[in-house]
């Protein structure tokens, strides 16, 4: 080396330094990305229907004018309870009363009629008996006796019926209920051509709720329960998503299927103590079936669904990922049934999907390690901002 160019030891050392260079410049392998599983377990999976529907009253009784007459006075409050028999409207009486008074007169004239026929035949008797008389004369005002009682029972029940037109006019509640809105007003002319309607009274408890169910859901319930479809727990969900608090219970299905919709018609009765619940609102219930033994449900997140597909990634022994295909069942909440693919012990993906790749190393961790490991790098943060602030 003493004999070496200086020229050539320059270059070689050159050339040493870039290759140095190039060996640090080469970026290391990124590390697995973390991911964070879950391991499947068996559970008992609780089997329900849901069904949409309206609620109804037992009985929506319409309140309506019998009589031809004027509104003369309101006398309850609208939207409150009323009981049965309670006054509701009073009608303008005195034409009616009129009508009454004429038609005891009527009757009075017919029963005068009567008697003046009866005291004739009973001249005309003794007469006829010695045969002072044609016996036809007799038989003359026999007949009359019999027309006049005739005319009598028709008085007698024109005044009967003037009595109960009289007796409309008095409206009152024909049950118990909640009475709703009025349909007239104090004036109105009502029952002109036809019975006007005034008010209309319902009945809240209990409360029916009407839905369709389909052949197939009937046919599962009545496999899966070993009691009456009519024994089925039902819950009552509202449209604001709130669920009633007292159980239902089916009180009428249909006697045949609905061939042009493939459905059963349901009632099911609720106890509504409070009147919450109204005629005309909708919401769903839910048909308790019982439990499905050794079930795996997943969370919906892990998955994935793709061209009518399902998938869900899987980390085997080797902390690799591969994604297996699934056949789903029915939805339970946030979770979902999984009938083929995956069993008890297997760990599924449920954060960092999208970084993993068919085959590719990871980190597998749980949740609760994730969220160890995020409450220690908060804590480190703020012990570093502590210090950085003395």
């Amino acid at each position: 080396m003493k004999n070496a160019h200086p020229l050539n030891l320059a270059v070689a050392l050159a050339i040493g330094l870039t290759a140095i260079s190039c060996k640090k410049q080469t970026p290391p392998a990124p590390p697995p990305p973390i991911v964070q599983v879950e391991t499947v377990k068996k559970t008992d999976m609780p089997l329900s229907v849901e069904f949409i529907g309206h609620l109804d009253s037992p009985q929506n009784v319409e309140v309506r004018a019998r009589v031809e007459a004027f509104v003369e006075k309101m006398l309850f409050i609208e939207g409150t309870e009323v009981k049965e028999g309670a006054p509701l409207f009073l009608l303008d009486k005195k034409p009616l009363q009129e009508q009454l008074d004429a038609a005891n007169g009527r009757l009075a004239e017919a029963q005068a009629a009567l008697k003046k026929y009866e005291k004739d035949v009973a001249r005309l008797e003794p007469l006829a008996e010695k045969r002072a008389i044609p016996q036809q004369d007799l038989d003359n005002a026999l007949a009359t006796v019999d027309i006049g009682k005739a005319n009598v029972y028709s008085a007698e029940a024109n005044v009967v019926s003037a009595q109960i037109d009289l007796g409309y006019c008095d409206v009152n509640a024909p049950i118990s209920g909640l009475i709703g809105a009025k349909q007239v007003s104090v004036g109105s002319l009502v029952g002109k051509g036809e019975p006007t309607l005034m008010a209309t009274i319902s009945q809240l408890d209990p409360i029916w709720f009407y839905c369709n169910v389909s052949e197939t859901d009937y046919l599962q319930a009545k496999s899966r329960k070993n009691k009456d479809v009519e024994d089925i727990p039902i819950t009552l969900i509202l449209a604001n998503g709130l669920v009633h608090p007292d159980r239902g219970q089916i009180v009428f299905i249909d006697r045949a299927v609905d061939v042009t919709t493939g459905t059963l018609k349901m009632r099911v009765a609720f106890p509504n103590p409070d009147k919450i619940l109204r005629p005309g609102m909708f919401g769903r219930i839910r048909a308790d079936l019982g439990k499905v033994p050794d079930s795996i449900l997943i969370p919906q997140r892990a998955n994935i669904e793709l061209q009518g597909k399902n998938f869900v990634w899987v980390v085997d022994a080797e902390n690799k990922a591969n994604q297996r295909a699934v056949t789903v069942g029915k939805m339970l909440g946030d979770n979902i049934q999984i009938l083929e693919g995956i069993q008890a012990g297997d760990r599924i993906i449920l954060e960092g999907i999208q970084k993993v790749r068919d085959g590719m190393l990871v980190q597998p961790k749980s949740s609760e390690d994730i969220a160890s490991a995020a409450k220690a790098k908060a804590t480190k943060f703020e012990t570093a901002k502590q210090a950085a602030a003395k």
